[in-house]
Formats: structure tokens, sequence, C-alpha cells
């Protein structure tokens, strides 16, 4: 088992209680094959990180971004979202301290990062648990606020398919529909390429590892091709 000394490092963050930090990286799966681990899963450690979580970066949008709720709301779903919380656990290089069963240490796809992304809001958790508000907001200001910026100059919080679906209405009086052109791969790691249409006729394409994501990409480009 690994000592989490380099985590805590990692973390700028040292732990009056460890355990609180071994609770955080502790899956429920690990439990199942070691019953006899002294510690509960990390899920009740998730469910408070995610509140602070929320805090933190929302009280930040609101007084650095004067735009409207919606917007500010789109803001934090991106920065917030799973997929966001699943790389930033890899760059703090959580998994490398992950107690989980044989079987999840196993699967690299949707899967791992979902544990990842969830590990993340406990370990964020744990940290304000342990020592408080303050030393919590440090750590999502250090690995998470900072990724704001890149977000909106990306535009990673645009709801392409709201804006293609507001304009396809409003210019031709037809409701976008999509349709899953193909999908490849293995269960945990599929790829879909997804069509966005106006009536028979595609405008746009998009490629993603979710449906959803494929969508999102499909309604870009037919914004694009619509000259938006």
């Amino acid at each position: 088992m690994n000592d989490l000394s380099n985590l805590e490092k990692k973390l700028g963050a040292k732990f009056n209680d460890e355990n609180i930090l071994w609770q955080a990286v502790t899956h429920r799966s690990y439990l199942n094959e070691n019953p006899d681990w002294k510690l509960d899963h990390n899920e009740r450690l998730e469910f408070l990180g995610d509140a602070v979580l929320e805090l933190v970066v929302t009280d930040h949008l609101y007084h650095h971004y004067n735009l409207p709720e919606g917007e500010l709301t789109n803001l934090r779903s991106a920065v917030v979202r799973g997929e966001m919380l699943s790389k930033i656990a890899e760059e703090l290089e959580i998994d490398d301290f992950m107690l989980m069963s044989r079987g999840e240490r196993k699967d690299t796809g949707k899967a791992r990062q979902y544990i990842l992304a969830n590990a993340m809001e406990a370990v964020i958790g744990a940290v304000y648990l342990d020592s408080g508000y303050d030393a919590a907001k440090k750590l999502i200001d250090t690995y998470i606020v900072s990724k704001l910026a890149a977000v909106v100059e990306q535009g990673l919080h645009i709801d392409n398919k709201s804006r293609f679906q507001e304009l396809a209405q409003e210019k031709f009086r037809v409701t976008p529909t999509y349709k899953v052109l193909s999908e490849a791969g293995l269960d945990h790691e599929k790829q879909f390429v997804v069509g966005a249409f106006l009536q028979d006729k595609k405008i746009g394409e998009g490629a993603g590892s979710s449906k959803q994501e494929a969508q999102q990409k499909a309604a870009k480009e037919a914004l694009i091709q619509l000259d938006v």
C-alpha cells in the first residue's frame, strides 16, 4: 500500500488525520475484497466535496465574471463536470493511491474516469473536513478554478445544441435531429459518430466517447457550416 505523503505534497495539504485521506481514496469495491478494512468507502466524502467544490467555483464566478445566470451556470458545469475532474485527478496521480477491487483496477475506460472524478470530489471533501474551508479553496483554486480561462477561451461552456436549435427554429422553423452514423470500440471505450440534421439534410457531424459529446460536436460543426 502506498504512503500518502506524496499525495499530500501534490495536494499542498498535510493531514492531521491521515485516515480521512485514506477514506477519500477507498472505492466501494475495495471493501468487497477486504472486509477487514477499517475505514468506510469514499461516497460520503464525495457528497461533501461536491458541495464545497460548487460553492468555491460559484463564488469565484460571481466575483470575476459579469455574466447572466445562465452563462455562469454553464461555465460552472463545464469546469466541475466529471470529464474535467477525472483529468485533474490524473494530473494529481490520485489513481496511484486508489484502493479498489482487482476488477475495477483492470478497467481503464469510462468506468475508471467516473471513479477518478468521484475520488477527486472525495479528496476535496477530505481536505475540507481535515483542514477547513481555506485549505479546500486553495486546492480548488490551484487545480480547478485555474482551468476557467481555458474553458472560456475554447468555448467549452457553450451549449451548442441549444444554440443550433434556437437558430434552426428561428431561421428555418425546423427542429434539428441527431442520428448515430456509426459506433466502434469495446463497451467501455466506445466512439460514436453523430450527424446533426435539418429535416433530411446533414448539416454537421461530430465524434465522441458518448452520444451526448458527439451531438455537441455535431451541433458545433453545424453552426460553423451555417456561418454562426
